[in-house]
């Protein structure tokens, strides 16, 4: 169970390395190299087919629609960057409003011409020139500026000249005249609206006439200037302003007499003096203050009855008494005062109280005059707006609009031809057809489920390969024991030696899944390197139908392994021997019809057992076992068995259910033989045998080595053209 479970578990990773790819290539490279030639060749002789065009280009500079010079009422406003500007410009010049007036101008004719250049009897329609007018053109962006290039191809350089620069034109006669409709149908709106609104003027105008007649409204309060009795809000709050400010006028002069009278006769003095600042009272205070000094300062020294002490007194007395009379006379001022701003208070009140009576009453006339009124100049500023508007816009109008479309490069007839590019269409077709025939080879790659690898060989048999055998491999006995082919055989024969469980396994066959994978020639050779080895070996032809190994031997078939289970000769009579020492041959002979089974006969098992008793090994060859039953019976009858599997021939299923007859009739099947690998092409398997073919390549190329295997070569092929001498019954 153990050996059954090992080639699975150590299945090798299936990703593809580099070099696997570069495997692909080297294998496929006739493929590849085919595509590319053919691609290359193609795109060659089509380019030099094709005739020359010409390309003309005009480049314009185009912005959106603005003025030369700044309109009238303002300035010009800066248009902001818009991304989609160009691009919808791009449309619109290979638009059907645009190319028609090209495609219809008659001097260019293009209906004719194009039909002239398709070498048609008949004129183009409208509609096909302009299908076939945008292939010629290319409308591009200028790199790294605003610029608009329009490019025509034609074989006519004149004639891509003209067409492009006529496109320019009509573009530009187009955003002009786009513009000016657009002007005129806004002018027309504007118009209309004007129109609408004199009337609802005109309409206002009669109905203020009619409320002034009615009111009997005067010219002086109908133009403003007479009072219509109307309070503006500006005016109502100056008249209360002035109330308030005289009432409080007159309660503060009130306050402050009554606070003067209520004091005494001493404190009153003082307080008016300062509550009431006058000249005359401060300077009389003055001098009672001066009096009073004078007289304490001399009443004690001179005394109550002196003459000049009574004056004093006098003095003062009289003092005391122009005080008395002033501070009076300044308290009938202030109740006069008072008075006076109580009177000029009352009239106020009056004067407000009366302007309100009269708003109210004048509000009843003049109110719906002036509501109307003030509606009516609402409606004339609108008018007048309306009216500056219609004339800038006309003014604008008028005003040349030249640069939103300005013609920078005029296109001029072209010298050397655009298309076709000859040496860019050669090397895009040079890598086109590398990248197709690569493509392929890979595409056929993976549709190919043949045997490729050694990992493929042990993933799908779940067997070990036992040797990889290198291409065009001959016999052994031609090229000679130091043949760089013989070391594969080496290997295969010291692997089978190994490979078996017991030393009495001598007997061996060969089996595939097709024929033409190299069973023949795997068995001769493995043959030959067991009796180079010093075994003595026999070589069994038991592929019955084709037999093909007394072609090798150059020997005849005349009589073989048929004549000996058909009792016809004995094993002594059909055996040969060869000129290699141990190795002797049993052709297959004559096969009757009437003896299609005797594979599977009694005399061929007893043969089986004779020949393991004369020989070390027995070698048997076989049909493909997949074509008829041999196969199976001789891998039944053997000790053991050999799949041979050729590189890149059938697929792998067909590999796996040879594989599995083996397995079926009870074959025992030591390995697989990875047969005819290009070595030279398939790095992948240098590594197996690729270095012993070079060692001996070198080797055979020195000396007197090149010498002697030459001569031991001309002496083996000489040998092989006696075959009836050197071949002959070993018995």
């Amino acid at each position: 169970m153990e050996a059954a479970k090992t080639p699975s578990s150590n299945a090798p990773d299936s990703k593809l390395h580099f070099l696997d790819y570069w495997r692909i290539i080297r294998i496929r490279k006739a493929v590849i190299l085919t595509v590319f030639l053919l691609v290359v060749m193609t795109t060659t002789a089509v380019t030099l087919m094709l005739k020359p065009s010409y390309a003309s280009t005009v480049r314009l500079a185009v912005d959106k629609d603005t003025s030369d010079i700044a309109p009238l009422g303002g300035a010009q406003a800066v248009a902001a960057y818009d991304p989609y500007f160009i691009q919808t410009e791009f449309e619109r010049i290979q638009s059907r409003s645009i190319l028609y007036q090209v495609i219809e101008d008659p001097e260019l004719n293009l209906n004719e011409r194009f039909a002239k250049d398709m070498e048609l009897a008949k004129p183009f329609k409208t509609a096909d020139s302009y299908a076939h007018l945008l292939r010629l053109c290319d409308v591009r962006q200028s790199r790294n500026t605003s610029l608009i290039e329009i490019r025509v191809f034609n074989h006519d350089p004149k004639l891509a000249s003209d067409i492009a620069n006529k496109i320019a034109k009509v573009y530009r006669e187009s955003r002009l005249d786009t513009r000016k409709k657009m002007s005129d149908r806004g002018i027309k709106a504007l118009k209309a609206r004007l129109a609408e609104q004199v009337g609802l003027v005109e309409a206002k105008q009669e109905a203020l006439q009619k409320e002034r007649e009615e009111k009997q409204i005067s010219d002086a309060v109908a133009e403003g200037s007479a009072s219509a009795y109307t309070l503006e809000p500006a005016t109502v709050a100056r008249m209360e302003s002035e109330r308030s400010s005289a009432q409080a006028i007159y309660i503060q002069n009130q306050t402050l007499l009554d606070e003067l009278i209520a004091k005494k006769n001493s404190n009153q003095k003082e307080a008016i003096s300062v509550a009431y600042p006058d000249a005359q009272l401060s300077g009389l205070l003055d001098k009672r203050m001066e009096a009073q000094v004078n007289l304490v300062g001399m009443a004690p020294d001179l005394g109550e009855q002196h003459p000049s002490v009574i004056k004093a007194k006098q003095m003062l007395n009289e003092i005391n008494k122009q005080i008395d009379l002033r501070v009076v006379d300044l308290i009938e001022g202030l109740k006069s005062r008072a008075k006076a701003a109580k009177a000029n208070a009352d009239f106020l009140d009056k004067e407000v109280a009366t302007a309100k009576s009269k708003e109210v009453e004048s509000g009843k006339n003049y109110r719906k005059y002036f509501q109307i009124k003030r509606e009516l100049e609402s409606l004339q500023r609108v008018r007048d707006a309306l009216q500056l508007r219609i004339l800038q816009e006309g003014i604008d109008r008028d005003i040349p609009k030249e640069s939103i479309v300005e013609i920078t490069d005029e296109a001029e007839p072209s010298q050397r031809p655009e298309r076709p590019k000859v040496p860019l269409n050669i090397a895009l077709g040079v890598i086109v057809g590398l990248i197709l025939g690569v493509g392929l080879a890979f595409f056929i790659e993976y549709l190919d489920t043949s045997v490729k690898t050694i990992d493929d060989v042990e993933r799908a048999v779940q067997a070990p390969v036992l040797a990889v055998i290198p291409q065009n491999v001959g016999s052994l006995l031609l090229e000679g024991p130091d043949s760089p082919h013989a070391e594969a055989y080496r290997v295969l024969r010291t692997n089978v030696l190994f490979s078996r469980k017991n030393e009495t396994l001598t007997t061996l066959t060969v089996v595939s899944g097709g024929a033409g994978e190299g069973k023949s020639t795997t068995i001769f050779n493995l043959a030959i390197v067991f009796a180079q080895n010093g075994q003595r070996v026999l070589v069994v032809d038991s592929d019955l139908r084709r037999p093909s190994l007394h072609k090798i031997l150059n020997v005849t078939n005349s009589i073989g392994l048929t004549n000996y289970l058909l009792r016809q000769n004995t094993l002594e009579q059909v055996i040969q021997t060869t000129q290699l020492p141990g190795l002797d041959f049993l052709p297959s002979g004559k096969l009757p019809s009437s003896s299609m089974g005797i594979l599977n006969s009694t005399r061929m098992k007893e043969f089986i057992e004779d020949a393991k008793g004369r020989y070390d090994f027995v070698f048997f060859d076989s049909p493909p076992i997949m074509g008829v039953s041999d196969a199976s019976i001789l891998a039944s009858e053997v000790d053991l068995c050999l799949l041979v599997i050729q590189y890149r021939k059938y697929p792998q299923a067909m590999t796996v259910r040879a594989k599995q007859m083996v397995e079926k009739v009870g074959g025992r099947l030591l390995g697989v033989v990875l047969n005819n690998i290009n070595i030279s092409q398939d790095s992948y398997y240098y590594y197996y045998s690729g270095y012993y073919y070079d060692y001996y390549s070198k080797h055979d190329d020195s000396g007197d080595g090149a010498d002697e295997k030459k001569k031991g070569e001309k002496k083996s092929k000489g040998a092989l053209d006696r075959g009836k001498v050197d071949i002959k019954p070993k018995y």
